[in-house]
């Protein structure tokens, strides 16, 4: 705080998320892991990282509260203070389900959207929940696919290391216990093979040679990181962009790639701004975005499900 890096607001979210843990090593190991991203992270950008650090360094305590959560399933309702006619309809669900239902109406609406309906996104969204619920009319199923990325040793040996559930523009880092559940109660389940560095555990590729960022490899940029790469934007990735443009001899290529906002995306190419993706050797990227006061501020991806050790100095240097 003292050097600027944090505000009250990180302050308080990091409490919030460690709160009630009284083992000293255990809050040193995830301040570890924390203080390197304090920097260039929003608020709860830095309570994710703190939240999926306390997961992976206690999974039985993770596991356990992950099955107390679960008994809280809940569903609420909010009428609108302001007397407008509206109101809110939470549901306090496994995050799985959750998961599942936003992306399906959200998927739906993005249909209905591009068939010319001229209704919101948003009340295409409600609407269709709300007929789906109530059997008010009948809806068209939509495909959904959740990403659930896990090591082969959590899926296949019983390992506690824990799983990552990518959809609706974020992750959630999921208790391995839970991760092996959902592959076994799911219907029909695909494997898809991830290749991560040995050393960092960054992920370098997926099972395919397409090289167009809207096949298989805008999809392992968004499995890499779902929220947008500017440092301290926690929106979900709308554009896979070329930090080095086309015009100025960019590729389409991993190495050339970065998932942003919309707004994010449009701002980078304004006068003054420059973008450069680094790869290093170990497979690490990291975006180094300059402003027009030529400062120059770098972000790099969460990490993916794998051992913690072998990615402690590769954060360090990110930083």
């Amino acid at each position: 705080m003292a050097a600027g890096d944090l505000t009250e607001r990180h302050v308080s979210r990091l409490i919030d998320v460690t709160s009630g843990i009284d083992d000293a090593e255990l809050m040193a190991k995830i301040e570890e892991r924390v203080l390197p991203h304090a920097a260039t992270k929003t608020p709860d950008e830095l309570a994710r990282i703190a939240r999926d650090a306390l997961k992976r360094l206690d999974p039985g305590g993770t596991q356990r509260r992950a099955k107390a959560a679960r008994d809280q399933a809940d569903v609420a309702f909010y009428p609108d203070p302001d007397g407008d006619g509206m109101g809110d309809v939470v549901i306090h669900a496994p995050i799985e389900d959750a998961t599942i239902v936003k992306t399906a109406v959200d998927a739906y609406a993005a249909t209905a959207k591009a068939a010319g309906d001229p209704r919101g996104r948003g009340q295409v969204m409600a609407d269709t929940l709300t007929q789906r619920l109530t059997g008010q009319a009948q809806a068209t199923g939509t495909p959904v696919e959740i990403e659930l990325i896990m090591t082969d040793q959590t899926l296949l040996t019983g390992s506690p290391e824990p799983a990552q559930l990518t959809g609706h523009g974020t992750s959630t880092i999921l208790p391995a216990e839970i991760a092996r559940h959902l592959v076994r109660a799911a219907d029909q389940a695909w494997v898809r093979r991830l290749f991560t560095h040995p050393k960092s555990g960054a992920l370098v590729a997926l099972d395919s040679h397409r090289r167009v960022f809207t096949g298989q490899l805008r999809h392992q940029l968004v499995l890499t990181n779902p929220i947008c790469a500017t440092p301290w934007c926690d929106a979900p990735v709308r554009h896979a962009d070329h930090p080095t443009p086309v015009r100025n001899g960019g590729t389409t290529s991993w190495h050339n790639a970065a998932g942003l906002c919309e707004a994010c995306n449009y701002t980078k190419d304004l006068p003054g701004w420059n973008a450069t993706m680094i790869t290093k050797a170990d497979g690490t990227r990291i975006l180094d975005l300059t402003d027009p006061t030529t400062h120059h501020h770098h972000s790099r991806a969460p990490d993916p499900p794998g051992p913690i050790t072998r990615r402690i100095q590769a954060i360090l240097d990110a930083a």
